[in-house]
């Protein structure tokens, strides 16, 4: 049975064609991958079927949903469509859900507007089995728990829940795992697929990654430029025709080429290091009680090195990259950056590359004096030729300084980022989950500028990552963390190959795999 089928759609905003004659159907228990890459029309296509249209913007062609024309329906029928007959599953929990509300009363709200004459206690009940369904039972996660004291995969499932609470026919799911680590990814995506099983329903699941939408999907559309360019069953990889479709598995295996070799001479050492977070009293006079984020950690990463750190969520990575750089003093233990403790005088060697270049910007400055920032720590201004010369290390032209940063797309605002971080030529650069929101043909491309540039300046990176593809390509040597502590250690390669902890075990397990052509 099909549930949803949309034929030759096409989207404007304004006189700004979006979508192509897009066309592809799910039917009910099937789950069909959307792959492209940002401004493709992925989502755009996923909003069509929910009208949730930007204000312009204006659909023809035909979406039947459940046999209903839904560029044909009224806002009443739409919002009773909504949730009911179909539930949306976004990438960011945080943004979905109200920081004000319980998570019981956000996922017995969808009953209480759907089903008003069901009384609040009777939505709560049937929240809990809702929650209870996506792996938060109530004796661990009380209704009562605020968003905030969940982690990002528990937000993810909340939101979730909130989808299914009505056991919708159709499941549309938007980048839900993007931001979250390996094993975490590795639940969310094993959940889904229960759903889908146990309800019959139809899941449209959006994603620029191809190893997650390979692995679960029974069916995949790639689109570009608004258009579907090419459909296939789940072992798309090997019957691919169309040249984008390539391009993508292409850029999804990419392995840059190093040539440089690191010296023996150690520039960072991390020495029994301890950072101990001191949490709130349970009553006025009650003990203080102290959490231990990083337990006695020791590592060397040597001069022209480039060294992985990969863990889970909360097992310490950022604690330890703050106090590498400076930022977070240490209760035990030394970190030194060449031979001298990191402080004030010794931070200007080290810059940071972080995860969302547009947010770690100042909207309001041109490109310019963005990147000569970093010269308030030298005590003086960049000159003109060294931010040209920046700029044109990473690909861009000087005349890129003249513009603002909402000029650029995501993979050439991590080119403006990691210029930032080269103005000063510093001896270590931390890229911290860098181009885990990155394309996979723009992430190929930053992983290969990261090489040349390591090559020709003689760069040491510290590479912090969930995505153990990511860490595998571009790193020497790789760490895992959990728990605070250093589990295992060894040549990125041989640690991929033959990892001997357990816990390194389940994340290389946990990790989605793009299937051999």
């Amino acid at each position: 049975m099909t549930l949803l089928s949309i034929e030759q759609l096409n989207l404007s905003i304004g006189d700004l064609p979006i979508l192509r004659d897009v066309s592809l159907s799910v039917g009910a228990g099937e789950v069909v991958g959307v792959i492209g890459e940002s401004g493709s029309g992925k989502s755009l296509t996923a909003f069509s079927v929910m009208q949730l249209l930007p204000r312009g913007a204006s659909c023809q062609g035909r979406i039947s949903l459940l046999g209903r024309d839904v560029l044909t329906m009224t806002e009443p029928a739409l919002c009773a469509m909504r949730g009911r007959d179909v539930g949306m599953v976004f990438q960011e929990p945080m943004t979905a859900l109200n920081p004000v509300q319980t998570i019981g009363a956000q996922v017995a709200e969808t009953i209480l507007i759907h089903e008003p004459k069901t009384s609040k206690s009777e939505a709560l009940e049937r929240a809990k089995q809702a929650l209870t369904r996506c792996e938060l039972p109530a004796d661990k996660f009380p209704l009562s728990r605020y968003p905030h004291e969940l982690s990002g995969g528990q937000r993810q499932r909340v939101v979730i829940a909130m989808a299914i609470a009505l056991q919708p026919k159709l499941l549309i799911a938007d980048e839900p795992t993007t931001a979250l680590d390996v094993t975490t990814q590795a639940e969310i995506l094993a959940l889904l697929a229960r759903l889908v099983r146990e309800d019959g329903m139809g899941l449209l699941l959006i994603s620029h990654d191809l190893a997650v939408v390979s692995d679960m999907a029974d069916r995949i559309v790639i689109m570009k430029d608004g258009a579907v360019v090419e459909t296939g069953a789940a072992d798309l990889h090997r019957t691919m025709t169309h040249p984008y479709t390539k391009a993508l598995f292409a850029a999804s295996g990419h392995q840059p080429v190093r040539s440089a070799e690191p010296q023996e001479i150690p520039l960072l050492q991390v020495q029994n290091a301890t950072r101990d977070y001191t949490l709130p009293r349970r009553s006025l006079f009650g003990p203080v009680d102290t959490f231990r984020a990083v337990d006695g950690v020791s590592f060397e990463i040597k001069r022209g090195e480039s060294l992985g750190l990969v863990g889970e969520s909360g097992c310490g990575k950022s604690t330890l990259t703050r106090a590498i750089l400076g930022l977070d003093p240490l209760q035990g233990g030394k970190i030194l950056l060449d031979g001298e403790p990191v402080g004030p005088a010794v931070r200007r060697k080290m810059q940071v590359v972080f995860q969302d270049p547009y947010g770690s910007f100042n909207p309001r400055h041109k490109v310019g004096r963005l990147v000569a920032e970093p010269f308030h720590l030298l005590n003086r201004k960049a000159t003109a030729e060294e931010v040209d010369a920046a700029l044109i290390s990473v690909g861009l032209t000087p005349p890129d300084k003249h513009k603002f940063i909402h000029e650029f797309s995501g993979g050439q605002r991590q080119r403006i980022a990691i210029a930032r971080a080269l103005i000063i030529k510093p001896d270590l650069i931390v890229l911290d989950e860098a181009v885990s929101a990155l394309d996979v043909s723009i992430r190929a491309q930053i992983l290969d500028l990261l090489a040349d540039l390591s090559d020709q300046f003689g760069l040491t990176y510290l590479f912090i990552s969930h995505d153990l593809s990511v860490v595998r390509a571009i790193t020497d040597r790789c760490l895992v963390m959990k728990a605070g502590k250093i589990v295992e250690e060894g040549a990125t390669e041989t640690l991929f190959t033959a990892p001997s902890h357990p816990y390194t075990r389940t994340l290389i397990a946990a990790a989605p795999q793009l299937p051999a052509a």
